[in-house]
């Protein structure tokens, strides 16, 4: 019951907010700038608010923190002590990024070595936080076994962190995929919250989903605004860091293979294209690749959304098995 108040109330607040907070950036002129080698159907989005994220990530983090004072399903733990620092730390490190590229007009935002660098530092620091009270262990699904990987944890948190909140960046590129996903994503591990009884990081998971189910309302095609690095590093890094404190790392993997999908193009293209000048997709992120084969920005969501829905529900299923 807690859970669906909090959901609600988070639902109510982005409707009610989104309107003036997309106003504000047009005001201050907080716009998208579109890169000059990108679609042409995609230059029209320049100007488009940007910097969207802000609102699904103050959000959820305020009322959780305000509800933890009067509300035993909210209180703070050192589990959802790491998913807020996950979801707060990476959504300021894309602020950043946001914000370099709004103030030079262009894309080229944080450098890439200082973005991964800042990224691996907040894993690092959670991985410090988590391993003084938690386990190293992974589950594996199927087998239903758990192994220690004691200071290899550690590597495989770092991997996780960083990984999952590139791939989730590189996902926001068209018109309410990142966010549509991240929502169908996000089911599975409030199931898995649900039944490990670890209801506050259930009722936190609620309130992300409501957000940006909120945040949809304005972002689905043609988009009023965008999440910008501040929502897509925020996010990458909530799930990541959902996945650890309820022991699903690899699940993950499964749960979330769209965004790896996503990721993997990219690093395929660059790869092949150095060693034979030649392309392997017609332009990376994935989407892209269906875009420029001629498939509508709303054809090219659906899709990517449906296949996130069988990917949630094969993790559901092999959870449970």
């Amino acid at each position: 019951m807690t859970a669906i108040l909090a959901g609600v109330i988070c639902l109510v607040i982005m409707l009610m907010i989104m309107p003036g907070l997309i106003r504000y950036l047009h005001k201050i002129k907080f716009g998208q700038t579109e890169r000059e080698e990108g679609l042409e159907s995609h230059k029209k989005k320049n100007g488009t608010p940007t910097m969207g994220g802000l609102a699904f990530i103050l959000v959820p983090t305020i009322i959780y923190i305000a509800g933890s004072f009067i509300l035993p399903d909210m209180r703070f733990s050192q589990n959802i002590l790491i998913i807020l620092l996950a979801y707060v730390g990476y959504g300021l490190i894309g602020f950043l990024d946001d914000y370099i590229i709004v103030v030079k007009k262009d894309n080229e935002g944080l450098k890439p070595g200082a973005k991964f660098l800042l990224q691996a530092v907040l894993a690092i620091i959670f991985f410090m936080i988590y391993r003084s009270g938690s386990s190293t262990e992974i589950w594996i699904p199927l087998a239903d076994i758990y192994i220690d990987l004691g200071w290899a944890y550690f590597l495989l948190v770092v991997l996780m962190f960083t990984a999952e909140t590139n791939a989730v960046n590189l996902t926001d590129g068209i018109d309410g995929l990142c966010a549509g996903l991240m929502v169908i994503a996000l089911v599975p591990f409030a199931v898995f919250a649900s039944v490990q009884h670890q209801y506050p990081v259930l009722v936190l998971i609620i309130m992300v989903i409501a957000s940006l189910i909120g945040y949809l309302r304005f972002n689905l095609h043609p988009a009023k605004i965008f999440m910008g690095d501040t929502g897509s590093l925020a996010l990458g890094g909530f799930i990541a860091a959902v996945a650890m404190v309820l022991k699903q790392e690899l699940l993950l993997v499964i749960i979330g293979f769209v965004f790896v999908a996503e990721v993997l193009s990219v690093i395929i293209q660059v790869t092949h294209f150095k060693r034979t000048g030649k392309r392997i997709f017609r332009m990376a992120p994935l989407h892209h690749h269906f875009e420029k084969g001629g498939m509508t920005e709303t054809a090219v969501v659906h899709r990517f959304w449906a296949a996130g829905i069988l990917l949630a529900a094969l993790g559901l299923l092999l959870y449970f098995l």
